[in-house]
């Protein structure tokens, strides 16, 4: 069996709850005890750094993407499985993207909802069918959740589109899902 890949979206900062550092560390020793793959944004800070940290702690493999305006900001972290260079923010996600075949969005900030919207975008105009998976620590992404909501209720788009995100409450949960998408 080919190695499967879990791409992260997440923030370069820790944020304001421990249980968002905690749920990076978490997931990060989770997919290298899979044997999966780790694809991130290649930052060694924040939870990015966090989750890569304990991917390859727990001997991970990794696959870090960055930016060249981002290398000094974000401290890209050279010493992965792969390292790439791209040069912006769109080819970031397009290689992160193309090179994974689930998505975990763990709490975030503006970059993590940008990475979140494109990719469900594609999946709303059916250019892929990858699971997209919102990690949904204490409740982070519920007001995004209620936004999605509020979308649809309004007309501006198909029920469908909620159903292209699975909304997970700890590790347990998301483990499900990959499980029963990658069976």
């Amino acid at each position: 069996m080919t190695e499967r890949s879990i791409c992260v979206f997440c923030g370069s900062r820790t944020g304001q709850d421990p249980s968002y550092l905690a749920i990076a560390q978490s997931l990060g020793a989770m997919i290298a005890q899979r044997g999966w793959r780790l694809v991130y944004g290649a930052g060694d800070i924040g939870l990015m750094g966090a989750v890569a940290n304990a991917c390859q702690d727990a001997g991970g493999n990794t696959f870090g993407v960055i930016p060249t305006h981002l290398l000094e900001m974000e401290v890209g972290k050279v010493d992965l499985g792969r390292f790439i260079v791209t040069e912006n923010m769109h080819e970031r996600k397009k290689v992160m993207f193309m090179n994974c075949e689930a998505i975990v969005v763990l709490p975030g900030g503006a970059g993590s909802l940008d990475e979140f919207f494109e990719v469900l975008t594609w999946r709303q105009l059916g250019l892929h069918d990858k699971p997209i998976l919102l990690m949904n620590t204490k409740g982070y992404w519920q007001p995004l959740v209620d936004l999605v909501d509020h979308v649809i209720d309004q007309g501006f788009a198909d029920a469908s589109l909620r159903d292209f995100i699975h909304v997970v409450d700890d590790l347990p949960g998301a483990e499900a899902v990959l499980d029963a998408a990658f069976s």
